[in-house]
């Protein structure tokens, strides 16, 4: 009884063993996963599974403007629920939706000899860019539509923004621009033009807000945020950076800065504050008598230092009486048939009011009658109509003096637009994805057998990131990159093919991190025995577990056409045995590699192209961060659209990996 006993534990535990026990590649015997049930998936032929393009953009300026081109969409993104007190003093608590572009930097430039191309890889679900101009401050904006994977834009140098000439004691004509800073409690900080009404995007604000001011001697806005604890907001108009200056704990809808004294000036219900902008510390305090509703509105200082201030009441002139406080003397009509939140006055002294509405008006005001025009907007002729609610606005004005700013490094780029200001060699970034995005290129590591397509063996999540010179070429490539799944069975490496570039036009790789010794590297840290640059980020997958950035430095600059675009030719090197390489659809294996391998058991792929004979790839890139299914979940069972965008050729459900209503079934997705 005993040894029976023994032999069934003996036998129980070789079956434990082998069914643990990995392939073995070795005698080229590989082991399908007997739990897998693939259903085959009928794909157009040539269809290469990709889920972003690569887009030629070209812009034709012949000015010194800086530019940022972005992916667009018009549609917002849903970020969660606030509570906060709006501008009529209620508390409530709303969904939150945010316009998202900003998020999606793709590159930046000076147009060098009137032209500036670039060669982008963005997600196919994105039709358009979003084009910004910056001017020495002077900006503008147009939105422009992807055709057969080209954008081209040429600037009409006509002259925009309110211009008109100011007096100098020096007897010289300054001309002066006029630019409306609005925001809003979507959290977006945008320009209006006055002359034309055209609507600019600079910035997404930490939080979102219903004042504004700017101290326009420093160049700097601040903005109150509308929710708990309130954070007083600072950004750097030569920058466009935000920083926290500190937490007032108090919010509400009206905001000035005074020239005078330097301080900011804020109103809520019938008090004035002061705020020191250094620090936020809260100075002082008035009472403000006479207003006839305490609601919304904003507050403004004119040229001669008047105060001003409005609620959705109308508009009064503010004046400090004997006993220390603010008598408040109703200019505009008794009942406006608009609920003003925000105003300001340009270089001209008209005021400009804005309305609460989700496509606000832009008004003009007159100070003495309270007469007023609808200048922009729903309500006016111009047929400009912005979409958007302008919850408080301030002027911000670009002089000519300004046109002659600092160049630390001498390369023709002005700091302001030089994101390496004190470096000649380099100048700009482009980014893939995107500035604060990253990709997913996940893989199967059973090939040329039959895998469970749950893509978790080895997921790779990347940004690459372009270093530009000043005449927007490429001197250097990091790839930030790190493991987000592991689950394979063996020791896989990783690594890229940049087949737009030899190894020659390499001088140096750093980053990468080897344990397993069966990778050959040249001096300069490619691989070694290779047609074309192959950098191999690591030869095992563990090692990247951490998120390390590999930089790829070129020996003389390069166009963005020729390196091409990320992730270029990515693949995984299969338990240490390097020929066995495993590629996206259809593309080449490396001078290292063998896409036609014979191997005991049932190859699934006799052409070498990475797709099975059930139509699933081996391999999938996404533009874009991807959650890959939990073990033995094939992605058709985790993502509800994925074999309906497969068997269109991409033409369905562009977007299938996001995470919009109805597209995931995210109990199936790692975490």
């Amino acid at each position: 009884m005993k040894n029976a006993f023994y032999r069934y534990i003996g036998i129980l535990t070789i079956l434990i063993s082998n069914s643990c026990a990995k392939p073995n590649l070795n005698n080229e015997t590989i082991v399908e996963n007997p739990s897998a049930s693939v259903e085959n998936i009928n794909i157009p032929d040539g269809f290469d599974f990709s889920t972003h393009r690569t887009v030629s953009i070209t812009i034709n300026d012949n000015s010194s403007s800086k530019y940022d081109v972005y992916a667009y969409s018009s549609q917002s993104l849903f970020v969660g629920t606030e509570t906060f007190e709006n501008e009529a003093g209620e508390t409530v608590t709303e969904d939150v939706f945010r316009n998202d572009v900003f998020n999606r930097l793709l590159f930046s430039g000076v147009a060098k000899n009137g032209v500036l191309e670039q060669s982008v890889n963005i997600p196919k679900f994105y039709d358009e860019v979003y084009i910004r101009r910056n001017d020495n401050l002077n900006y503008s904006a147009s939105v422009e539509s992807i055709s057969n994977d080209q954008v081209s834009y040429t600037h009409n140098s006509a002259s925009s923004g309110r211009s008109f000439s100011i007096q100098e004691t020096s007897t010289d004509n300054l001309i002066v621009n006029d630019y409306l800073y609005c925001v809003n409690g979507a959290a977006e900080l945008f320009q209006v033009d006055p002359l034309n009404g055209d609507l600019t995007f600079l910035s997404t604000m930490p939080q979102g807000s219903f004042t504004c001011a700017i101290d326009q001697e420093n160049r700097l806005l601040y903005s109150i945020g509308r929710s708990s604890p309130n954070p007083l907001m600072r950004y750097s108009i030569d920058t466009n950076t935000w920083d926290i200056v500190a937490n007032l704990g108090i919010g509400g809808p009206r905001l000035d800065f005074n020239t005078e004294d330097g301080l900011l000036y804020f109103s809520r219900n019938n008090i004035l504050y002061t705020f020191d902008p250094n620090n936020g510390n809260q100075l002082n305090t008035w009472n403000i008598n006479g207003l006839d509703n305490l609601s919304g509105g904003d507050l403004a200082f004119a040229e001669d230092g008047t105060l001003f201030m409005c609620t959705f009441s109308g508009l009064y002139r503010l004046e400090l009486n004997n006993n220390g406080e603010y008598d408040a003397t109703r200019i505009s009509a008794e009942s406006l048939p608009f609920q003003p939140t925000s105003m300001t006055f340009d270089s001209d002294q008209n005021l400009w009011l804005a309305n609460n509405s989700n496509s606000s008006d832009l008004i003009i005001m007159d100070t003495q009658t309270g007469g007023f025009q609808y200048v922009y907007g729903p309500n006016s002729d111009s047929g400009v109509n912005f979409g958007r609610t302008i919850n408080d606005l301030t002027t911000f004005r670009v002089f000519t003096e300004d046109l002659n700013p600092v160049d630390t490094d001498g390369d023709g780029i002005i700091d302001r637009n030089d994101t390496f200001p004190e470096d000649a060699n380099k100048a700009f970034e482009l980014f893939t994805p995107s500035q604060f995005g990253t990709g997913t290129v996940a893989f199967e590591d059973l090939w040329p057998s039959e895998g469970d397509y749950d893509f978790n063996d080895l997921a790779l999540n990347y940004q690459a990131i372009a270093v530009l010179n000043s005449d927007n070429l490429a001197v250097q490539l990091d790839m930030k990159c790190g493991i987000s799944s592991n689950d394979a069975g063996f020791i896989n490496g990783v690594g890229i093919e940049i087949e737009g570039i030899t190894s020659d036009l390499v001088e140096s790789v750093q980053g990468p991190v080897y344990s397993e010794g069966y990778i050959s590297l040249n001096a300069n840290g490619t691989e070694a025995n290779q047609d074309k640059a192959v950098i191999i980020f690591t030869d095992n997958a563990v090692n990247l577990t951490n998120e390390v950035t590999i930089s790829i430095i070129f020996t003389q600059p390069i166009t963005t056409q020729a390196l091409g675009t990320a992730p270029f030719n990515p693949f995984i090197i299969v338990n240490r045995e390097r020929e066995n390489e495993i590629h996206l659809p259809l593309k080449n294996s490396t001078s290292l590699g063998n896409n036609l391998r014979v191997i005991n058991g049932q190859n699934r792929d006799v052409d070498g192209n990475y797709i099975g004979e059930s139509g699933y790839p081996w391999a999938i890139s996404i533009a874009h961060e991807f959650r890959v299914p939990r073990p033995n979940i094939r992605v058709d069972e985790a993502y509800n659209n994925f074999k309906t965008w497969a068997e269109s050729g991409g033409q369905q459900f562009t977007d299938w990996f996001t995470d919009r209503q109805g597209y995931r079934n995210s109990e199936k997705l790692k975490n």
